[in-house]
């Protein structure tokens, strides 16, 4: 079966999108900017050079002769969790280490991994402190989450339990009133972003902003 620079090209892209898709579901608040980022472009980047590698071995040893699509749908989709698997886990510390192709390959996408997220928490950061500036966190906490999610319509059931036990907790804690108002950003950020969260403390206005001597 000769050999396609489509085929190459198909696998490369296929592959890419596997880690982008990795990535949106990871940075759920701003996807957009966690694949624009240029640790965001090498962790796809390598999972199309995974993918590329992985049609390499399947010509190399006639893997999937029948089909060329199943070649291209092998490599495209499945390197990464070839990439990432280990022949053995060896203790080392207190961790454990796999061995295989997983330690070479986990090495430059943990370094992307957290390049994307360092650059997202700056991000993160600067946004809700903006948003959440005068933000009274006892009067919020009641109206601000349910506002939010009558906002989306796509927010899934156990996303909504994971939130509503995330703000039970940061209810529960002894932070600063100030604190837990950023927090309280934080964890609605996570769920509807930061333009459904602008929106929402702008309609809310002074119904949960603090006033003084109040």
């Amino acid at each position: 079966m000769p050999w396609s620079w489509i085929d190459w090209g198909l696998v490369a892209a296929l592959g890419g999108l596997v880690g982008a898709s990795e990535l949106v579901s990871r940075y759920k608040d701003d996807p957009i900017s966690a694949i624009k980022a240029w640790s965001g472009i090498l962790y796809i980047a390598i999972n199309s050079a995974a993918s590329v590698a992985a049609l390499g071995l399947i010509h190399a040893y006639g893997w999937f002769p029948a089909s060329r699509w199943t070649q291209i749908l092998m490599a495209g989709v499945s390197a990464m969790a070839f990439f990432r698997t280990s022949l053995f886990v060896v203790r080392a510390g207190d961790r454990d280490v796999g061995i295989g192709p997983s330690g070479f390959l986990q090495i430059f996408l943990g370094a992307a991994d957290k390049g994307v997220d360092r650059k997202r928490a700056a991000a993160r950061s600067d946004a809700v402190a903006t948003v959440m500036k005068g933000v009274d966190f006892d009067k919020a906490v009641q109206a601000l989450p349910p506002y939010c999610l009558a906002l989306m319509q796509s927010v899934l059931p156990d996303d909504q339990q994971v939130l509503k036990r995330a703000l039970d907790a940061l209810q529960a804690s002894g932070a600063e009133p100030s604190v837990k108002s950023l927090l309280l950003g934080l964890e609605l950020i996570n769920v509807v972003g930061v333009d459904v969260l602008k929106t929402a403390v702008r309609s809310l206005g002074d119904q949960i902003r603090y006033v003084p001597g109040v």
